[in-house]
């Protein structure tokens, strides 16, 4: 492998923060989430690891034991510096409908004004464009989406709501994402999905992974009490294609 230059950290006594360098960039994803996939499929045979890849990062957590920084330092540098082969690991491309009734984007009218476009033309944007998950985080489920169109790029709010509902759809920055549930938030709200990405009552919680591609379809309010029904009950099913095999 040997892509990019790391640097190896000790991140607490059960963990070590791997970092690559800062900018985010899908080839140095890509990079990480190939070196994750080595490790768990090759090195890290113990119970008890976790791993967390994200942007230029990877945390790898042993839960059981305390981890011997300085040999596992140089273990992970020759492992990185190996040929590695990996199974192929199913990515998806998510489908998620959005209402950008202006109910809930209560922004949208304001980012017009800052940004000189119409409303139709930031939903427009904002829909048209495929978005790669580069991390998951801040809240269970949250998913942090880079390759916002740079016509939409717009700072956070220089005051955070204490109040941003399950399901709202921000932009901020180079960034796009989904409150996963209630929560205080600065992103510009500009729609809400009415369908859950997270439940804590799945084995597996969360259905999207890093590296995973979402894309956002606008629905019409009808269509989002209907889903929204859908999602409560347990019957909707998001709709995804696999990117690669």
């Amino acid at each position: 492998m040997s892509t990019f230059s790391i640097s190896i950290k000790p991140f607490g006594e059960h963990a070590i923060l791997v970092e690559w360098p800062s900018k985010v960039d899908e080839k140095i994803l890509e990079d990480i989430i190939q070196f994750n996939q080595y490790l768990k499929q090759n090195c890290l045979k113990k119970n008890g690891w976790e791993t967390v890849p994200a942007y230029n990062s990877l945390t790898l957590i042993q839960k059981d034991d305390p981890i011997e920084f300085n040999n596992f330092k140089e273990q992970l540098k020759d492992w990185y510096s190996e040929e590695n082969i990996v199974d192929s690991v199913e990515r998806y491309i998510w489908k998620l409908p959005v209402c950008y009734d202006l109910n809930f984007g209560i922004d949208l009218e304001t980012i017009s004004k800052e940004l000189n476009k119409s409303t139709d033309e930031i939903i427009a944007l904002h829909a048209q464009h495929i978005y790669t998950v580069f991390g998951i985080g801040f809240l269970p489920g949250f998913m942090y989406l880079g390759g916002l169109p740079q016509e939409l790029e717009i700072p956070r709010r220089i005051s955070p709501r204490l109040k941003v509902e399950k399901g709202a759809v921000g932009i901020a920055g180079k960034q796009t994402g989904v409150y996963p549930q209630e929560s205080p938030g600065g992103w510009n709200i500009i729609g809400n999905c009415p369908v859950p990405i997270f439940n804590s009552n799945k084995k597996d919680p969360c259905l999207v992974n890093v590296g995973d591609k979402i894309q956002f379809y606008p629905i019409p309010r009808a269509e989002y009490d209907l889903h929204k029904i859908q999602g409560e009950v347990g019957i909707y099913e998001l709709e995804k294609e696999i990117i690669n095999a």
